[in-house]
């Protein structure tokens, strides 16, 4: 059997790609729910904050995909 280290370098890239993004979107989707629920008058401006971070959260998810499809493909 031959090993391809490409093949785990995708499987690595992808799974620790996702890992990273996962623990930070419930950290800020906690702690974005901890501040409306402390100030209601505020939540506009949370919400549009969180919605924001989550955005640039699951670009890096995206690259870490997209590294892995290279990193498979090749």
């Amino acid at each position: 059997m031959e090993i391809n280290l490409a093949h785990l370098g995708a499987g690595l890239a992808m799974g620790l790609g996702a890992l990273g993004p996962g623990i930070g979107i419930g950290i800020l989707a906690g702690k974005a729910l901890e501040g409306m629920a402390r100030q209601p008058e505020a939540s506009a401006t949370i919400r549009t904050s969180m919605f924001i971070g989550l955005a640039f959260a699951e670009a890096i998810a995206l690259y870490s995909f997209v590294m892995a499809i290279l990193l498979f493909t090749k």
